[in-house]
């Protein structure tokens, strides 16, 4: 995912679209501030401002990196300068691992060179390289029949990425990076090569996070670029191929990090909370524009934009922004905020997530009370100007949110168009001039008014909860 774990798609389960169930009416008031809100930043906003300043400032983004740290404290300046409230970092320990060296070549029957890149956790090989005979799979499905087959060779898993507006190709094929390696090792495999989790046709690899399971060797993983992975299986199509590949990374001890948070407060209910998060970690073949920089710039800009309301209008909850860290290789910053915010989880009324790069708005996720379902109706329909009014019921509203399912706090999740981001996702291309400040300002003007009208019901119609038990590999 994208990360140590999947990506709040590869998380995402049961989907159903939402049925007809007729929207609740919203006070004259608040359609009137909302949509005012909306139009206003869509058009025109400086959302873009903050990821170019958060990419070109602070640049690639590994937890616990130089990059981090500049990141952290780059945010907690940007949002004290915007006026936001009460802004803190707050500490978070978290992994760490660095990429090294790399590289990869076909031996025979043809001597090529190959574009790869180590996925997130993989360990080293050794000095010299991984070198052997390359045996293909479609599918782990397929891998599980290896038998013998893989001993003492390189499995090679290759599955293309579906290009979907929803993202959902992308979640579908995630299970290849995140357990290739110990599927692999189980069959006595001595490396894995995956053609990458992307959507492009260019020699840029994509990284992202696998896991090692316990009753397997660890061997080294690594992504292929489409191009690249295309071209073994032509040559594999004639006779058998043999490969070498070096990886350089390793796993560190464990470092600091934080997620930086920062309150827009509430003008009558204070202590009750709007979370809106995204994550400031990124990987390290780019800078993160779109995953998710971007993300922060939509919660940065559309909390700053509600607190430019007068006073009289603003939100009677507190808006929330939070930065969550090492979403990428670890979700270490969702589950210390569950922690430390323990006590407070009772008033928090809703928590919204942006990780799905700039958009185009499509609409929005959410998992709550199935009596909840009205009021995302209405709040569906303000956003149907922006072409953003579809709604899909969800178990997780977005990675970071994982951690607050058993707490029973509704979690939406900012859907956004994905056709192009997973050509860019993970990779070296992942830069500001992948950014279109005019899409941008459309995403933001979906989850600023979103969260304006979340924060503004009146306490009477507080959204129903639902609480859920974490997924098996989160406890």
């Amino acid at each position: 995912m994208k990360r140590l774990v999947l990506l709040g798609f590869a998380l995402v389960v049961a989907v159903a679209a939402i049925g007809a169930v007729k929207p609740a009416t919203l006070p004259p008031e608040i359609v009137r501030t909302a949509s005012g809100l909306r139009d206003r930043i869509a058009a025109g906003s400086r959302a873009a401002d903050w990821v170019r300043d958060i990419t070109d400032l602070a640049g690639p983004r590994m937890p616990a990196s130089p990059g981090d740290r500049a990141a952290v404290a780059l945010t907690v300046s940007m949002l004290k300068a915007q006026g936001f409230a009460n802004v803190r970092a707050d500490k978070v320990i978290v992994p760490v691992w660095e990429r090294g060296v790399e590289t990869g070549e076909v031996l025979s029957p043809t001597r090529q060179s190959l574009a790869l890149t180590a996925l997130g956790g993989s360990i080293a090989t050794p000095d010299a390289g991984v070198e052997g005979e390359v045996v293909r799979f479609t599918s782990l499905e397929e891998l599980a029949f290896a038998g013998d087959t893989l001993r003492g060779k390189i499995a090679f898993i290759d599955r293309p990425t579906a290009r979907t507006s929803d993202g959902s190709g992308y979640g579908s094929a995630g299970d290849v990076r995140g357990r290739g390696a110990s599927a692999a090792a189980r069959h006595g495999a001595i490396g894995l090569l995956i053609r990458s989790i992307g959507t492009d046709d260019t020699r840029s690899p994509h990284t992202g996070g696998m896991r090692y399971e316990t009753d397997a060797p660890q061997i080294p993983a690594a992504a292929l670029s489409a191009p690249d992975a295309a071209l073994l299986k032509r040559l594999l199509e004639r006779g058998p191929v043999k490969v070498k590949f070096t990886l350089g990374c390793r796993t560190l001890p464990d470092g600091e990090s934080a997620n930086v948070i920062g309150d827009i407060p509430g003008r009558e209910l204070p202590n009750e909370i709007v979370l809106l998060g995204a994550h400031l970690d990124s990987w390290d073949l780019g800078t993160g524009a779109l995953d998710d920089a971007a993300g922060c710039g939509i919660v940065i800009e559309a909390a700053r934009q509600i607190a430019q309301l007068p006073q009289a209008k603003r939100p009677r909850r507190t808006i929330r922004v939070v930065l969550f860290a090492n979403e990428e290789n670890g979700l270490k910053g969702g589950k210390a905020y569950a922690e430390k915010y323990a006590a407070e989880l009772p008033q928090h009324v809703a928590a919204l997530e942006a990780d799905l790069g700039q958009g185009p708005p499509l609409g929005f996720s959410w998992n709550a009370g199935r009596l909840a379902e009205p009021l995302f109706k209405a709040i569906a329909g303000l956003l149907a100007p922006l072409g953003a009014d579809h709604l899909v019921e969800y178990d997780v509203g977005g990675a970071d949110l994982i951690y607050l399912l058993p707490s029973g706090i509704p979690s939406l999740g900012l859907s956004l168009d994905a056709t192009e981001y997973f050509d860019y996702h993970h990779t070296a291309n992942d830069n500001y001039d992948r950014i279109d400040p005019q899409i941008l300002d459309r995403s933001t003007a979906a989850a600023a008014t979103i969260a304006y009208v979340l924060a503004e019901v009146p306490p009477v119609e507080r959204i129903p909860a639902e609480k859920r038990a974490l997924p098996a590999w989160a406890r």
